[in-house]
């Protein structure tokens, strides 16, 4: 297929799809508009009890505009569910009424955590993205507003799964919030609006890096004898593409949906690079985990404009967390350190020196954190019954991050498309999952699972 029919089916797609949420929502205004409980309190179940599970259920209880009440704890690790618990308690005693009989564990906890809502009320999804399409489907059923974490999807399947999901949500009037909290930070939100209006001109050039050593759960050891493989491998997410998108996906999603958005497009193709340094712990104990340490990816938009996103995961290397873009004009900083960490800042020229500088941002000291800004932006829509479902975008930054990491992992240039419609589910039936259900990835003999391996296996990334 030419490059031309490549990005027209792509935005065929995007434009399709565009048109039927807009179908949807119109459906919804036959629909009456849900109430959360009837004393004016939001109840919020949360789905996922792990720290950003727990802090999000913080930014819940934290909103402006009140009462929001805890109410439901699920995991099916008994010790997340005790530990957020506890933690929750200690900061909003008033706010979190959770007693024993609804602190749920295992893998119908989800379903029992989301009986205790009634319709209108909020449930968090802070579990591995596998789940994301499972717990959502039946939010939907039971009619409940929902805020879920990045990424949503690690593949097609779920991908096209996840999108109907976001039709059917629209169509119901629900409100849907997505952990990308780049979109809600008020200095990007300055900074897009300027670049959208011309001020550096056109974007030519997008660079993105989170370089520093190996966090979370992105390398791991053989599995311990006295734990099952499938709760092993959920305990260790970041390690396994099936229950997170690997490293790449968890931790570069958020600067690949921001200079998405601050070019206002999506890349349509992608080639990239990257490898396994390390392949041994400092002791000398070999790694099972399947990413890579290193990733390099050109992402390309429609008009042939360039993204770079680099990634490493390595100690004692040069750190480097931060987004910049460059135009016709001038240049940009996008975040300065972190996800999306202000002031953002305008130049003349391609320094980004003091006395280049066009414009800096300023937010006012209420809105200076994004992570509170998308939940006052979510119980807003909410109570005034505002048009809210960021699923569609989440699941398209999704796609390009899982674009990005194909390249790598494959050896090939992959396009939007082709991410889309590869048919390589990686966790089929995880909706049916117990505790004694096989993982979806098996180690062999040797206790090793499948890595990928660029030029060799190039259908699929392992």
């Amino acid at each position: 297929m030419r490059k031309e029919e490549r990005a027209s089916t792509r935005r065929e797609f995007l434009k399709n799809t565009g048109r039927m949420a807009a179908a949807s929502a119109l459906a919804g205004i036959a629909i009456p508009h849900v109430h959360a409980a009837e004393n004016n309190t939001i109840q919020v179940a949360l789905i996922g009890c792990g720290g950003r599970g727990t802090g999000a259920a913080a930014n819940a209880m934290s909103v402006k505009d009140g009462p929001v009440k805890l109410v439901a704890l699920a995991d099916i690790f008994q010790d997340r569910v005790q530990g957020s618990y506890g933690n929750l308690k200690n900061q909003f005693a008033d706010k979190v009424d959770v007693p024993q009989d609804r602190q749920f564990v295992g893998f119908d906890a989800y379903q029992k955590a989301m009986d205790c809502l009634k319709p209108g009320d909020i449930a968090i999804f802070a579990t591995p993205l596998a789940f994301r399409w499972v717990d959502f489907a039946y939010a939907i059923q039971k009619r409940l507003n929902v805020f879920m974490e990045k990424p949503l999807t690690a593949d097609g399947p779920t991908s096209r799964k996840m999108f109907q999901l976001a039709e059917e949500a629209t169509a119901k009037n629900l409100k849907v919030g997505v952990g990308l909290m780049s979109r809600h930070s008020r200095a990007l939100q300055q900074l897009a609006q300027r670049i959208h209006d011309g001020e550096i001109g056109d974007l030519i050039l997008l660079r993105g890096y989170r370089m520093h050593g190996p966090g979370g759960f992105m390398q791991s050891l053989s599995k311990p004898a006295n734990m099952g493989e499938l709760p092993w491998q959920i305990q260790r997410f970041h390690s396994f593409l099936w229950a997170s998108g690997g490293c790449f996906s968890d931790f570069y999603i958020h600067i690949i949906d921001h200079c998405g958005w601050m070019k206002d497009d999506w890349p349509v193709k992608a080639q990239a690079l990257g490898g396994r340094h390390y392949r041994q712990s400092p002791e000398g104990v070999a790694y099972v985990d399947q990413n890579f340490d290193t990733y390099s990816v050109e992402y390309t938009f429609a008009d042939e404009t360039k993204f770079i996103m680099d990634g490493r995961c390595m100690p004692g290397c040069y750190d480097n967390f931060s987004s910049f873009a460059h135009g016709t004009k001038g240049a940009a900083i996008v975040s300065r350190s972190g996800d999306c960490g202000g002031p953002s800042a305008t130049f003349k020229g391609l320094a980004a020196s003091k006395p280049n500088r066009l414009w800096e941002s300023k937010v006012p000291p209420d809105e200076g954190n994004p992570y509170q800004n998308e939940w006052n932006d979510l119980v807003d829509a909410i109570r005034n019954n505002k048009p809210y479902n960021e699923v569609k975008r989440g699941v398209e930054a999704s796609l390009v991050t899982s674009m990005g990491r194909m390249a790598a992992h494959t050896g090939r240039e992959i396009s939007f498309d082709q991410m889309l419609n590869c048919e390589h589910e990686m966790a089929p039936g995880v909706d049916k999952f117990t505790m004694d259900s096989p993982a979806p990835l098996q180690a062999d003999a040797n206790g090793k699972y499948p890595v990928p391996q660029p030029g060799i296996t190039t259908k699929r990334e392992y």
